[in-house]
């Protein structure tokens, strides 16, 4: 017996200067959709002045974090020597496995000039045999991703599978994250090969098997098969989630692993500033939370 998808309405954290960023995952009422651990949906901010995003160089494991931008560019950098600018439209992946740092900032020569900012950034759990893999970074061009028409829908397949297309984002287990734009009235079915998912509104308002889901808030659900989403005005949404986690996950600041040993090694590795350096970015870094 299907479930009825479960609200979630997330707590939102003011990081400074007018950037709220509303976390939709973890919760209470769901820990983790398929392998998405994390869900952050980010402004929408205009930033004044010379101000902007400064997420100063940090640590991951056991993970890949995916960044997704509706408006304005994000620079990466990580202890690999990668460095990307994402815009709207393009892929950011990067799988941490057995630990990398990074950061992420406004380019300089994208402030001051009223830059509105808005997007999403998840994270993955990598599955366990793949958990301590080397670090990769990826960037994808917005040519790069799989387009699809379907009645009344336009949807771009991010990463995972979905709707007979296959992203070429390196995954690690099956899962599905899609941007799709609805007109109104539209009645769109999920992807069949998965059995948890969830959607997450950006523009509009969709109805789901009775429940009404609005901006910057998700619904998730969990079952062999779902009833379509209804769009009651002209939406565009995030549907993402997959195949179930094979186990339990720990999550403690930046850090996602299996058992808390791991994430004390982390802390551990962290503290004593084991884990490298982001090339380019190596005055500042953000100290282990007390």
């Amino acid at each position: 017996m299907e479930q009825q998808p479960t609200l979630i309405d997330g707590r939102v954290h003011d990081l400074g200067d007018g950037f709220n960023v509303r976390r939709l995952l973890p919760v209470l009422q769901a820990r983790h959709v398929g392998p998405f651990v994390f869900f952050d949906y980010m402004g929408p901010v205009t930033f004044l002045d010379d101000k902007g995003i400064d997420v100063r160089p940090h640590p991951h494991i056991g993970l890949a974090t995916v960044t997704w931008l509706f408006d304005g560019v994000i620079r990466h950098r990580d202890s690999l020597g990668s460095i990307a600018d994402i815009r709207a439209g393009e892929v950011n992946w990067m799988t941490a496995g057995r630990g990398i740092v990074h950061s992420e900032r406004t380019p300089p020569e994208a402030r001051g000039g009223g830059l509105r900012t808005h997007g999403i950034q998840v994270w993955v759990a990598l599955p366990q045999k793949d958990a301590e893999v080397e670090p990769e970074f990826h960037h994808h061009g917005a040519d790069e991703l799989p387009r699809m028409s379907l009645p009344g829908a336009e949807l771009v397949l991010i990463a995972g599978t979905g709707y007979g297309k296959e992203s070429p984002v390196k995954v690690f287990a099956p899962m599905f994250f899609i941007d799709a734009t609805l007109e109104e009235g539209t009645e769109l079915p999920w992807p069949d090969q998965h059995v948890e998912r969830g959607v997450c509104v950006v523009d509009g308002e969709v109805e789901w098997d009775g429940v009404t889901v609005v901006p910057m808030h998700a619904a998730v659900q969990t079952g062999p098969t779902s009833p379509p989403l209804r769009a009651r005005s002209k939406s565009r949404v995030m549907l993402f989630g997959g195949a179930p986690l094979d186990g339990e996950r720990h999550l403690w600041w930046n850090f996602v692993a299996s058992t808390r040993e791991r994430i004390e090694q982390a802390k551990a590795d962290w503290a004593a500033q084991r884990m490298g350096k982001v090339v380019g970015d190596e005055e500042e870094y953000i100290p282990l939370p007390a």
